[in-house]
């Protein structure tokens, strides 16, 4: 954890000492009583956090907050919902990149019952947003939403801005020699393992969608969201 992060109705109560959090203090950290470490309210402001005391039961903590990080790119990304390991990696590495929004949605050739996954059903997913906050030195979290089908998805997104989908097939150029009509927002979207169905495809044109690809090797989901969002970032000049 390069950053700790809390929720706001956290930092006025005991850290219980099974917490990672704690446990990383302790342990990884070496903090003792008066140690201070780098802070974070999930997307508020970043400061510096003190181990005012150590308790046999939790740790009392006190915080003084600073300014908030810069804000992250408009990005969104849009992605065929994949198997759960593929989403748990995608959620830490694009909250880490800093995009703005994550949808996994149904599609033709995906598998249904990776909706009904506990990551999911447990809320587990959101876990893996803060790993990659705290990795990257941010606060802020990405708007998530899964399980939705495509049409909806697309039907929610802005008005402005640079649609590109990436496939393998139909793709003529590549997503590194596509220009940013409008930088306002950039929408991304990618398929499930095994790309997008035809109807997907002319229902992704039909939301004036740019077809792109990245390259004659066929990556994995969650090394296609990587790169797509890194080459984006460097278009935006944020790297």
């Amino acid at each position: 954890m390069n950053l700790i992060l809390f929720d706001p109705i956290e930092i006025a109560a005991p850290l219980p000492r099974r917490d990672p959090r704690a446990l990383h203090l302790l342990d990884v950290l070496w903090r003792h009583a008066g140690g201070t470490f780098d802070a974070g309210l999930v997307n508020g402001p970043r400061g510096k956090g003190v181990v005012v005391a150590i308790g046999a039961e939790a740790l009392t903590l006190a915080f003084a907050w600073g300014d908030p990080p810069p804000p992250p790119d408009p990005i969104m990304l849009i992605v065929g919902l994949p198997r759960p390991q593929t989403a748990r990696d995608i959620l830490r590495d694009a909250t880490a990149l800093g995009v703005t929004a994550l949808h996994f949605v149904l599609t033709e050739k995906g598998d249904p019952s990776y909706a009904h996954s506990t990551l999911w059903s447990s809320g587990e997913w959101r876990r893996h947003l803060v790993s990659g906050a705290q990795q990257a030195f941010t606060t802020h979290l990405p708007t998530v939403t899964h399980g939705r089908q495509l049409a909806e998805a697309l039907a929610t997104l802005p008005s402005c801005g640079t649609r590109l989908a990436l496939d393998n097939y139909e793709a003529a150029s590549r997503l590194s020699q596509c220009h940013l009509i409008d930088d306002t927002s950039v929408v991304l979207a990618l398929g499930a393992e095994r790309g997008w169905a035809a109807p997907e495809r002319e229902l992704l044109r039909a939301h004036q969608f740019t077809f792109a690809h990245l390259g004659p090797n066929v990556l994995r989901t969650e090394t296609a969201c990587t790169v797509a969002v890194t080459l984006v970032k460097a278009k935006l000049g944020s790297l």
